[in-house]
């Protein structure tokens, strides 16, 4: 993808977690919707700060958070298992390691046409269930598959409202862990009060 780490956005781990947290999907980018399949690879300096992310997150009490893969990424499935093991560590060293992510904002190489094709589907599935679940107005994804803060604000939500919130909770999984909880807070934080 690359999906930046300033992607799209919203409620807390710990409310999320009461959902059965980031269901294994497709998709790219910053944990834990990470994909290690593609025809590119990452620079050395990417890889270092991969290996230093993955790093931390073990320090920070995610024993099982895997390193990058001979892609060059670190690969969804285990990053999922590792979210779902214990959401709240998983938050608090994510949290803690997130600055250690390569500027381009993924966990891996950059992505193809599929994941790219993948992370619309998904994304587009989280539009639709903000718009099932009362907030009329949420906009869709890009062509790229990009959803941020600056697109749902231009469409006038309140983006601290409860009702967006509490649709952001139901809906998130709906993102097949495109979005995450820290990419939420990310977000949320960026756009203020």
């Amino acid at each position: 993808m690359p999906r930046g780490r300033r992607g799209l956005i919203l409620p807390s781990f710990a409310a999320v977690a009461a959902l059965s947290l980031l269901v294994a999907g497709c998709g790219g980018g910053h944990s834990p919707g990470v994909a290690s399949v593609g025809s590119s690879t990452t620079t050395t300096a990417e890889q270092a700060g991969l290996v230093g992310y993955a790093s931390c997150m073990r320090t920070h009490g995610v024993a099982s958070f895997p390193d990058p893969d001979s892609a060059g990424g670190i690969p969804k499935s285990l990053v999922v298992a590792a979210a779902q093991a214990n959401p709240p560590r998983f938050d608090a060293a994510d949290t803690a390691c997130s600055h250690l992510i390569p500027a381009n904002g993924s966990l891996g190489p950059p992505q193809t046409a599929q994941q790219t094709r993948t992370q619309v589907a998904d994304m587009l599935s989280f539009a639709t269930c903000m718009r099932t679940q009362g907030v009329a107005s949420f906009p869709d994804p890009t062509a790229q598959g990009q959803l941020t803060i600056e697109m749902v604000q231009a469409a006038r939500i309140d983006v601290h409202s409860p009702i967006v919130l509490r649709a952001v909770h139901e809906c998130l999984p709906s993102s097949h862990g495109a979005l995450t909880p820290a990419k939420v807070r990310e977000a949320l934080a960026k756009a203020g009060r």
